[in-house]
């Protein structure tokens, strides 16, 4: 089923696995996954095992996928805020996810597009999830490190940084 044929579907509508599978950007047996992981998910089985999901339980996998892809949380750190947070809390993050993903602000020309598939993301998606997942860590956990490790640490940022800026300086001469 094409992106178009699942707007043209009504907000309420149930909707299959291979279509919710297809909105998010997801393998089927993802979703099935995460049905046995987290039990709020409960799409409507029918004759044949034939899954077929409500738009909350649609809100709620957004919800998960954001949390696990995005913000870089374990299942278990998933399933930790959706049994402290609730459901709707994770839906919630689900449908804000998504809002933000339709928004006018995302909608580019064709060579915009273009421009951007030829550069590679500085910031790949599970770079930004490593991040989230370091700091919330680092929030979590009173850990003073040592000043000798703090130093070294920061010579390694400053480090990574000037080959960072040697990189684009590469491109740039590249092009």
């Amino acid at each position: 089923m094409t992106l178009a044929a699942l707007r043209d579907k009504s907000p309420e509508a149930f909707r299959t696995i291979s279509e919710v599978a297809a909105e998010l950007d997801m393998p089927q047996h993802v979703l099935r996954f995460w049905e046995s992981r987290f039990t709020q998910v409960r799409p409507i089985k029918r004759a044949g095992g034939r899954r077929y999901y409500r738009p909350e339980d649609v809100d709620l996998l957004r919800g998960i996928r954001t949390l696990l892809y995005r913000e870089g949380y374990t299942i278990k750190g998933a399933q930790k805020v959706m049994r402290e947070k609730g459901p709707r809390h994770v839906a919630e993050l689900g449908r804000a996810a998504f809002a933000a993903s339709v928004a006018p602000s995302n909608i580019v020309s064709f060579e915009e597009a273009q421009r951007r598939d030829e550069m590679p993301d500085d910031e790949p998606r599970h770079a930004r999830a490593a991040l989230a997942m370091l700091e919330r860590a680092h929030a979590e956990t009173p850990f003073v490190a040592a000043r000798d490790e703090r130093g070294k640490l920061e010579a390694l940022l400053a480090e990574l940084l000037e080959l960072k800026s040697r990189l684009r300086a590469a491109r740039a001469a590249s092009r």
